[in-house]
């Protein structure tokens, strides 16, 4: 991973939209930085378009899509999105219904394993808020250990769902969705932004294994500093990382791209 400040002038002005995590990545223990949020609204003023992507549950996304500075929100790590046309609250689902009908076959399933298996291991305190995953709480309120958070996903993953694992939950997913396809079907319906076509004008910024998928699909990729505890996990480290951490590391990365884009001072 390289420092952020060799993220070059090019690079930054090509930007069309960043896609940004949210916990431990603009929040810290659990409560979103003021200089995160202002960065969101200055980023937004300097012209880019904003798509924040969580593992929360799509309850909680209906809020951040209508009263955040963002074009859309993804939540469940992929499962769906909304955003605002208008005055008017829009959703997406990776999945249709008929598929999201098949969700809580699943669930039950991972839950009489991990039960029987991991009788201390308690489910997310959001999950009341969940449509399309079920959600183990690891890091929230308990710091489970890591050889536990081992075991939770083997249990999920033999009972056929996927598993990510972010700096608070783990998931068990049964579909095929991540964070990167997520954002790039929200950014279809919301923006009509086929990202594949301009994937080199996006920026993604995370912090944890969760983001894997999307810091190997966004070729500008960027970490806080409180990724470093993760990356010796992730299949694909960010390219880039920040000095500060969480929220004030998003502030960071923001201060950096919208200087970067500001014109050049004559001699």
């Amino acid at each position: 991973m390289r420092p952020i400040d060799e993220m070059d002038r090019e690079t930054c002005g090509n930007l069309a939209g960043i896609a940004f995590d949210i916990d431990d990545t603009v929040t810290r223990h659990g409560q979103l930085e003021l200089p995160a949020f202002r960065a969101m609204h200055e980023l937004r003023a300097g012209g880019l378009r904003l798509i924040a992507v969580t593992g929360r549950p799509l309850g909680w996304v209906d809020v951040l899509a209508l009263h955040w500075p963002v074009d859309a929100a993804v939540g469940e790590n992929g499962a769906g999105w909304v955003w605002r046309d208008g005055e008017i609250p829009r959703e997406g689902y990776f999945e249709d219904l008929e598929g999201r009908g098949r969700y809580p076959v699943t669930f039950e399933r991972v839950r009489r394993r991990v039960a029987d298996a991991l009788p201390h291991v308690k489910p997310a305190i959001d999950q009341r808020a969940r449509r399309c995953d079920l959600a183990f709480d690891v890091g929230e309120t308990v710091q489970l250990p890591q050889p536990d958070i081992d075991h939770l996903v083997a249990l999920i993953e033999e009972t056929g769902a996927r598993s990510a694992v972010s700096s608070v939950h783990a998931h068990a997913i049964p579909g095929d969705w991540d964070k990167a396809r997520g954002v790039v079907r929200a950014a279809r319906d919301a923006l009509g932004v086929e990202i594949v076509d301009e994937l080199p004008r996006w920026l993604f910024i995370g912090d944890s294994e969760n983001d894997s998928a999307a810091f190997a699909y966004f070729p500008v990729s960027v970490g806080v500093a409180n990724v470093e505890r993760y990356v010796p996990r992730m299949r694909q480290p960010p390219r880039f990382v920040t000095r500060l951490d969480r929220g004030r590391g998003f502030a960071e990365l923001a201060s950096h791209v919208l200087a970067a884009r500001r014109p050049k001072r004559g001699k």
